[in-house]
């Protein structure tokens, strides 16, 4: 079942609630138990850690789900968001001056934005967030994707070009963010398989501010 966003802000009155609650939670529960029973984890304790704090992670991913008051439609059988997916990928559109020109004023501490990620011919955005800020030189470091300057670009040195993976900040925009959050992605033909969002992208993807994106 898919939920639109005009049905979720009347969400909190509706006797179903707690129906779309437990769903969204047991989608999210089995696909996080199907990621851990792939990982190679030979330290039990961080095992230990991983699944004592889905409870938590996963509640609170379920809420921001039923709360969202965006653009994004929920399917309650995946736990996932759902948005009319562009023909090409919107990065193209990137431009350095704007990039550096919206970070300087806006860039802070926990921000929420989007990565443009090229590999092997497939592209798709994701989201990170701003762990440290260097004002000075015009630079911001995410908490997955390291270093980047002001501009988008990243810094020499730091690009993966063994694996030939391209990175680089965009602006934050509704097209780009929402892209994002549902996972899309494109290779040399088009639109691509979308991709499945980390439990930790989908708790960053519950903060974005729609309004301003700041």
């Amino acid at each position: 079942m898919v939920i639109s966003n005009s049905k979720q802000s009347n969400i909190f009155s509706d006797d179903q609630r707690q129906q779309y609650f437990a769903e969204l939670c047991n989608a999210l529960y089995e696909r996080e138990l199907q990621v851990l029973a792939q990982k190679k984890l030979n330290n039990i304790s961080l095992l230990q850690r991983k699944i004592g704090g889905l409870r938590h992670h996963i509640k609170r991913a379920a809420e921001q789900l039923l709360s969202h008051a965006g653009p994004l439609q929920v399917d309650l059988h995946n736990g996932t968001w759902q948005n009319k997916q562009m023909a090409k990928c919107m990065a193209e559109k990137f431009d350095r001056e704007l990039t550096q020109f919206w970070f300087v004023k806006y860039a802070r501490f926990g921000l929420c934005v989007p990565v443009h990620v090229s590999e092997l011919g497939i592209e798709h955005i994701e989201l990170d967030s701003i762990d440290r800020i260097e004002a000075e030189n015009k630079r911001m470091h995410l908490n997955k994707h390291g270093w980047f300057d002001f501009n988008g670009d990243c810094p020499e040195g730091q690009s993966d070009n063994v694996h030939d993976v391209q990175k680089r900040v965009l602006k934050p925009s509704k097209t780009l963010l929402a892209a994002a959050c549902c996972g899309h992605s494109w290779n040399h033909k088009g639109r691509s398989q979308p991709l499945t969002l980390s439990l930790r992208e989908l708790l960053l993807s519950g903060s974005i501010n729609w309004q301003n994106f700041r």
